[in-house]
């Protein structure tokens, strides 16, 4: 009897291994990699979760290069929470090609996301130039009913559909990061409601005292046409440009919510800026403390870097690393988290 029951777990495995290959065909599902994804530590705090979103996408339905259901999977693998695709409304190189109406890349893209439990927000670009510039209406109904010859009406219509609407790169494409009177008078109406500190692969380093001057959130968005493999190196390890929000829920109704309370810090390559309180508390829930004699043992268990100043002394603490450091009295400054123009957060232990 044992003999036949060894005999059969032997068996077993060449069982197991023949349903997944035959003499005429070998399987490799494992090596697909469109089935893993890449988790992003960054923890949340005040009950709040982190959701990692980018709020400026293209496709090939305006001047992206890319399918509406390849970019929620491409967000997906990369560790977003969630997107919006933002397809132009005025520039559709491709309409000849791509022949469909100003939703259909959301129709495709909500398709794929609802099949991988990823949010995905309905939105669209309203593309003018300067001084208007470019703005994102996120949240809405129909985008159609916004191909309008007048912005400002465009922007009406959004409006008047709940949009949440972004100020899309403010130093494009003069380099120059001018607040116009027109936007003042958005913002003072409730039709702006954030802007980009950063966009595809530039800050605007004038527009991080936004927050406090205008009340209006900080992001950070990819603005992506192409894809971000190529533009970002996603798939050799590095992180895209995002939009942290501090939501209840992984939800679309707690995403909303917590953009309406301007719970956001706009993170890109390593920098962080925003509001102070924010900064401070992402800070403190990364960095876990321990005292070990007369010396402070760090244990960071996000996803980010974080560089302190204090004097000329230089305290570094990486990604999930743990660092052993003389305990620092007293206030550092954190190098790359910003709340305005040249202020850095001050911290401390």
């Amino acid at each position: 009897m044992k003999r036949f029951l060894v005999i059969l777990m032997l068996a077993a495995p060449m069982v197991a291994n023949a349903q997944l290959s035959n003499d005429d065909v070998h399987k490799y599902d494992h090596h697909n990699q469109s089935q893993y994804r890449t988790e992003i530590s960054i923890p949340g705090f005040d009950g709040y979760q982190t959701l990692k979103c980018d709020f400026h996408i293209h496709t090939v339905f305006s001047d992206g290069l890319v399918w509406p259901s390849i970019r929620v999977q491409e967000a997906w693998t990369e560790g977003l929470d969630a997107i919006a695709i933002t397809d132009h409304i005025e520039y559709r190189p491709r309409k000849n090609i791509v022949v469909a109406d100003h939703n259909e890349s959301f129709k495709i893209a909500k398709k794929e996301g609802n099949n991988l439990g990823f949010i995905v927000i309905k939105g669209t670009e309203i593309t003018r130039s300067k001084p208007l510039g470019h703005l994102n209406a996120l949240f809405i109904n129909d985008a159609n009913v916004m191909d309008v010859e007048d912005p400002l009406q465009a922007i009406d219509i959004a409006d008047a559909q709940g949009a949440y609407i972004i100020w899309n790169h403010p130093g494009w494409p003069d380099n120059k990061s001018t607040f116009y009177p027109v936007h003042e008078e958005l913002i003072k109406a409730g039709k702006i409601d954030a802007y980009e500190a950063y966009n595809y692969t530039e800050s605007y380093p004038l527009t991080f005292d936004w927050y406090a001057q205008y009340g209006i959130a900080p992001m950070a968005n990819t603005d992506i046409h192409g894809t971000t493999a190529i533009d970002y190196g996603c798939d050799k390890g590095w992180m895209r440009p995002m939009t942290l929000v501090f939501a209840e829920e992984r939800t679309e109704a707690s995403l909303r919510e917590a953009l309406e309370a301007k719970r956001t810090l706009a993170f890109f390559f390593g920098n962080l800026v925003g509001d102070q309180k924010y900064l401070s508390k992402l800070v403190s829930a990364s960095l876990q403390t321990r005292p070990v004699g007369d010396r402070l043992e760090v244990t960071n268990v996000s996803d980010i870097t974080y560089k302190m100043t204090q004097g000329d002394a230089l305290y570094v603490f990486p990604a999930g690393k743990t660092v052993l450091i003389k305990a620092p009295q007293g206030e550092l400054s954190v190098q790359n988290c910003f709340w305005g123009n040249g202020k850095n957060l001050i911290y401390t232990f």
